[in-house]
Parts: structure tokens; sequence; C-alpha cells
């Protein structure tokens, strides 16, 4: 059948349309297959992404019935995931009844108010930490008002987190530890914000600046540093911040009512601002100052000593030398003021010949070296070219620094040879000498004796070498003692020389008839010395010399008595011859020729003359045996020397004689006898008149003192030479005298001295051949 072409046409449309139908669905059957796929791919991707996940869903329905996977069994600690929620406590494992109930009570409450809620459980026997967020379930997840809840194990992010706890608890507790520590420490301390103003100061700040309290610094902005050169504490608390570099200097304060010296650190703290604390530091700069004060006394008294010090630092160079130590090895002064090393100074030396000399320099100078890391001091003998000898000490310092000695010790070592020699010389002359010595230490042990010392004792020279005790020593002398109590002065004497320090003496008889003295001596070096003599001979002279002075004595008394007696006996008869010649001098037996009446005078003259002669030898006499009366009255001293020169006016224009009296009533008075005194005086100046030649010149001198009143009289006479000077005052007449016209004797000086002395002064006299005589009386 032949197809029109509409029908073909139909047909063909038809065909085309069932083709595409097909197509159709042939395709959408593909893309369905591929959405499957693609949706069991998801599925699977989810529930991988969910079994990976940090978090597992538990869908709870309001009957109790609970679905999860096996996972959050295992975080449970249970084999599988039970079906009722009240299940999740198995016994041993799962969650415990208490958790469990807590869960429930969350689950009750979500499902009837829809309230979500949060919970952190531990499952038994767990160190697990999980997290339970629930919420209503979605009614396209479960209908029927089921509870969705996502499971967290925590348990890591939970240690970390006690962790972090922990630390901060210990920040915190550490943090008000240092709180305290601060407001507790005795050094101001602060700290000030980003705009430098203080923010925070401890009780130490307040109490510097005198604040009440921490907040009125703060609000008044209180400084304890003050401006130091036009820069404020905030100044240089911003230069620590801004350079970020702690800034620490020392600047005054005022502290209280005192001015202090403080170290100041301001230490920045990032961004937040700049820290700083304060430190007295007053008592180390005192304290400094002292320490700078005594090192240079030190060094000071250093240059005052003879020995040579030096120190040396660490590095060997010369921080210090005296002036002995630069003289001793000639060290120039600018070379010491540069700081001179060891082994310069070593050079230097040796260049100055101050070294010793040694066969190998650079190995001794190594030696030398070691002294600085010595252990102990080193010392050592030096003995230079020119003889001169040093004691070197080496003191190493626990610093490594080294102080060098050097002592000169020269003049000691020639001393000491000085001193040898004495001590050999002392020796010899203690041996050779007459008396016997012995020397005891002052526990009374003998510790030298010389030779004569045992032979004096009549002791074995044997006994001695054992240095026997003094008790040892009187013990042996007993028995050769005639009195052997004697022996307890000869232990006193030597105890009182050695304990005591006192000088005794004594003597003692010996059996033999031997008299000998001894006597104790303290020595300067605490020990004694007791000294023996043998005066038998002397004490027999002596005796001899006492007999004969009693004899002598005898004699001169019974001279005394007949001198006496004699001048009594004589002044009878002269008395009764003067008394005729008066008379007959007065013509009471008739005239007397020219001539009769000449020897009548000269008869009166020579009686005068004898009696007074006769007068002066009794006075004599009883003022060497002290029996002149002497009165005692008041003595106008110038009216008195004036009386004395008066009654001698024609004896002094009988030779032309000058004579000149100083003196005035400021002189005084003193108390004496009057006559006695006047004759002495007179006596002296009838000596100067009688020595003086015609046109003389004689002077008389009253003068007062402190000690009392001085005469003074002199003449420019002839003179005496020391021995007739003597003569005349022993009694002899003196040179020059007239007899004839003068009629005075030599009796007249000693009678003088005697007189003068009775009166408690003294008469002293110098003379001069051919320029005169000086006399001069001292009164009390």
């Amino acid at each position: 059948m032949e197809l029109t072409p509409l029908a073909a046409a139909m047909l063909g449309l038809l065909l085309a349309t069932w083709t595409g139908l097909a197509a159709w669905l042939a395709w959408r059957a593909r893309a369905r297959e591929r959405a499957a796929r693609t949706a069991l791919v998801i599925s699977r991707r989810l529930t991988a992404m969910i079994e990976e996940s940090p978090a597992v869903p538990m869908l709870v329905r309001a009957d109790g019935r609970i679905e999860g996977p096996d996972r959050l069994a295992a975080w449970l600690g249970l084999d599988h995931l039970p079906e009722f929620l009240s299940e999740l406590d198995s016994g041993n494992s799962g969650l415990a009844p208490r958790e469990l109930d807590r869960l429930r009570e969350a689950l009750r409450r979500t499902h009837k108010t829809a309230a979500p809620f949060s919970l952190a459980l531990h499952p038994q026997r767990s160190s697990r930490s999980l997290a339970v967020h629930g919420s209503l379930a979605d009614p396209a997840v479960a209908s029927g008002g089921a509870a969705l809840t996502w499971w967290f194990d925590f348990s890591s992010s939970q240690v970390e987190l006690e962790r972090l706890r922990a630390d901060a608890d210990r920040a915190r507790a550490d943090f008000i530890a240092l709180i305290g520590l601060i407001e507790a420490a005795p050094m101001p301390m602060w700290f000030r914000g980003p705009d430098m103003r203080l923010r925070l100061v401890n009780g130490a700040y307040v109490e510097a600046v005198g604040a009440n309290d921490a907040n009125e610094v703060v609000a008044q902005q209180i400084e304890l540093v003050e401006t130091v050169e036009g820069r404020t504490a905030a100044d240089v608390a911003l230069q620590a911040h801004s350079e970020d570099e702690a800034v620490e200097r020392i600047v005054p304060a005022t502290i209280g009512n005192q001015r202090r010296s403080l170290r100041v650190s301001d230490l920045p703290l990032g961004e937040d601002g700049v820290a700083g604390y304060a430190v007295d530091i007053e008592d180390m700069e005192e304290q400094g100052r002292a320490f700078r004060a005594f090192r240079e006394a030190q060094r000071s008294m250093l240059d005052q000593l003879s020995v040579g010090v030096a120190q040396f630092d660490p590095d060997g160079v010369i921080a210090f030398a005296n002036q002995p130590f630069a003289r001793i090895f000639s060290l120039p002064a600018p070379a010491l003021a540069r700081g001179l090393d060891f082994e310069r100074f070593i050079d230097i030396a040796r260049d100055k010949a101050r070294l010793p000399e040694v066969r190998d320099f650079p190995e001794w100078r190594g030696q030398l070296r070691k002294w600085f890391v010595s252990d102990s001091a080193m010392e050592d003998a030096w003995t230079l070219p020119d003889n001169t000898h040093l004691r070197i000490v080496a003191q190493p310092m626990p610093d490594g620094s080294l102080v060098l000695v050097a002592e000169d010790r020269s003049e000691q070592l020639a001393l000491s040879a000085t001193r040898d020699t004495l001590l050999r010389t002392r020796t010899a002359t203690f041996d050779s000498l007459f008396e016997a010595l012995a020397v005891f230490a002052p526990n009374g042990q003998i510790q030298l004796w010389n030779r004569t010392f045992p032979s004096t004792w009549g002791l074995e020279e044997a006994f001695f070498d054992k240095h026997p005790h003094i008790d040892a020593l009187l013990e042996q002398l007993g028995a050769r003692l005639a009195r052997p109590g004697q022996r307890t002065a000869i232990g006193e004497v030597v105890r009182a020389a050695t304990l005591d320090r006192q000088h005794k003496s004594g003597r003692v008889l010996m059996a033999d008839g031997r008299t000998l003295e001894f006597a104790g001596v303290p020595l300067p070096d605490g020990n004694g010395l007791l000294t023996v003599l043998d005066v038998t001979d002397s004490t027999k002279a002596e005796a001899a010399l006492r007999e004969r002075n009693a004899a002598l004595e005898e004699a001169d008394a019974m001279k005394t008595r007949f001198l006496a007696n004699m001048s009594y006996e004589f002044r009878t008869p002269l008395t009764s011859i003067g008394g005729f010649a008066e008379l007959l001098a007065s013509g009471i037996a008739g005239d007397l020729s020219d001539q009769a009446k000449d020897y009548v005078n000269a008869i009166i003259t020579s009686v005068e003359r004898l009696s007074q002669q006769i007068e002066t030898v009794l006075d004599l006499t009883q003022s060497e045996a002290g029996l002149l009366p002497m009165a005692q009255e008041e003595i106008a001293l110038f009216a008195f020397l004036t009386r004395v020169v008066r009654e001698r006016e024609e004896a002094i224009e009988a030779k032309n004689i000058t004579l000149d009296l100083r003196g005035d009533r400021s002189s005084g008075a003193i108390t004496g006898d009057a006559r006695q005194l006047a004759r002495a005086v007179g006596n002296v100046l009838d000596n100067a008149i009688a020595a003086t030649g015609s046109k003389g010149r004689v002077l008389v001198a009253l003068q007062r003192r402190k000690s009392g009143v001085q005469i003074v009289i002199s003449d420019n006479g002839a003179g005496m030479k020391p021995s007739e000077l003597a003569r005349a005052l022993d009694g002899y007449r003196r040179p020059g005298t007239d007899e004839g016209k003068a009629g005075k004797r030599g009796l007249g000086l000693p009678l003088a001295r005697q007189l003068i002395e009775a009166h408690g002064g003294r008469l002293e006299i110098q003379s001069e051949k051919g320029v005169g005589t000086t006399a001069t009386i001292y009164l009390p």
C-alpha cells in the first residue's frame, strides 16, 4: 500500500515522536540511576563524615528508645548501644546512676518544653569527658517529639582546660604573692602606664614620700625622685620606654627629713608601661667614702713606714707603691704614675742594680711571676750588688692580686753582728768582774752567772750547770752561813728584784768569818740581778775609821769646851784692863803726858780688838756646836743695811773709798737676830773695805727676789786666787788686810757664813786675782 505524502509525513512524525519519547525515557532512566548512585555516594560520604566527626548523634524517642551508632557505645564503655535509655547504666560501665538521672531529667524537660540543654558527663571507669548538647528533633528526622542529642568527646580539651585552669589559678596566686611581695618590699617600687603616669605604688613608696596611702600618691602623682638637670622622673621613664632599654641612675632624694642617695632603675614593660624601683645606697655610699678615706689613710701610713710595700692588681700592674718601695728599687715616679707592670718593674730594678745577681735571669723572673698563683705567702732574701740585704715577702691575694713587701735589713744585720760582738764582750766583762753576779728569772731559776759567783759562796761550779732554783741555792748556802736564818734575806732580795721590781740589799756573815754584801737589781727584761761583794776588808777598815772618828769627835768637843772656857776666862782680865785704861784716860789718876795718853789709847784699842776676837771665837764655837742663841725680831732690810754701812763711815773715809749703796724700802723685812745678822754682813763689808785700796770702789746692793732677799757686796780690790779664797773661808786672815788699821782677822768670813746659814740663808763668794771680789748673801 502506497502512503500518501501526508500519511508518510504523519507516520514519520509519529515515529519521530515515538523515538524521541523512547530516547527521553531512556535518558530519564539513566538520570535516575545516576541520581541514585549520587545519593548512595552522598549517603556513604555523610555516614563517613558522621563517623569521623567529633560529635556522635543519638536519637531519644519519647518512650525512651534510643538510636545511635556503636561509636557512642564505645565512648560509654559498652559493647553495643542498648535499645532503651535506662540501659546506659550497665553496672560497671556506661553512665553512673547519678549521671544517667541528670541526662534523663534534661531529656524529659526537652520533650515537654522543647528547651535545649548541655551537660558534661563522665563514663564509669573511663578517663573520657563527654559533652552532650540536646534539642527537640526536626519532624523530618523523627516524629512524635523525639529528642536529638549530640555527644562530643572533649577529653583532651578538658585536660587542656584543666591545665589552663590550674595555670590560671597558679598565675593568679603568683600574681597575688607578687603583689604582696612588692607591697612588703622595703624599697620603693612603682608602675607607670603608657602615658608615664603613676598607676601603682607600694607601701615603701608611700612612706618615702610621706603620703597617707597609695591612692593619694596616684591621684596627686607624687614623685619620689625630684627633677635633676631639668629632667623629671617621668622623662627618664619615657626614655626607657621609647628606647626599650632599662635606665639606671644614682640621684639624691629626701626620705623623711634626710637626704639619701638612691639607685633608681626604670624597666620598660613593652606597651604596658614602665616599672621602677629605688634602692637606698646611702649606707653603701657612706661605706664607700669611709673605705676610700681608710685606703687613703692606709696609703699615707704606708708612706711613713720604712718597709717598702707595693700592690699589684690581677693583671700584674702596680696599683700602689709607697715611697720606701720606690726608693728601695729606684723606681721613677712617671713610670709608677703610668702603671708599671710586674715584668717592667723587674727590668727597671735590674737596670738600677736593685736585684740580686742570678745565673739564669729569665728563668728566675718566671719563678717570680708564679708568686701571683701561689697558694701561700712566699719569702725570700735578696743580697744586692751594693751589699744591701732585702727581706722579700710576696703575699698572693684571693682576687689574684699580689702584695709585695721589701724590708731593708742591712742595718738590722749590722746591728745583729754588733750585738753578737757586744754579747761576747759582755760575757768576757761579766766573767772578769771582781763582783760576783747572777741573773735570776721571774720563776726563781738562775740564768747566768760569772765565774766569781760560785767561789764567793764557796760552791762547786758543777752545781750551777743545771741552772738551779733559788730554793736549791739557799739550801746549799744554809750550811755556809754563820746564821743559817739569813738565807731568807737572800731569797727576799731575789724575789723583790724579779717579781716586785724593787731594789733591795743586805749583808750576811759567812761561817769562815767573811762578810758578804749583796743587792738585788731589777733588769729591764723582767729578770733580776743579784750582786755579791766580799766586804770583809772594808768592814774591818770601816770599824777602825768609826773608832777613829769617835775619838776625833771627842777631841773636837774637848776643843770646843776649852775654847768656850778660855773665852770666858780671857774676858774677865780684859774687862779689868780696859776699865783701868779708861780710868787712866779720864784723868782719875792724874794728868798724863801725851806719850802716856798714846799708850793708854793703844791699850784701850788693843783691849777692844782682843774682846772682839774673843767674842768672835766664842760665837764661832757656839755656832759650830749649834748653841748660839738667836733672837727672832722683824728687821727692815734697807734701814738695817744703811745702819751697817754708816757704822763704817770712818774706815771708808780714812781710805778715801767710794761706797755705792743701792736699794729702797720696797725690799721689805725679814725675821731674824738683828745683832748677829749685822755682825755677819759687817764682817763681809769689813773684808771688802780692807781689801780695797785707796780711792777704790765698793758696791752694796739690796734686791728683792721671788725666793727671798739678795745682798751683794763687791769691791775692785786685789782679789784672791781660788786657793787663797778657800783659806780665807777656812779661817785664815784674808790677804790684803791691814792689821794695824783695819784690825780684822780671818775668822770674820767663817763666822759670817755660819751666822747667815743660821738664818736659813747662804753666802757665796767669787774672786779673781787683780779684778776684785763679789760676795752674795741670800736670805729667805
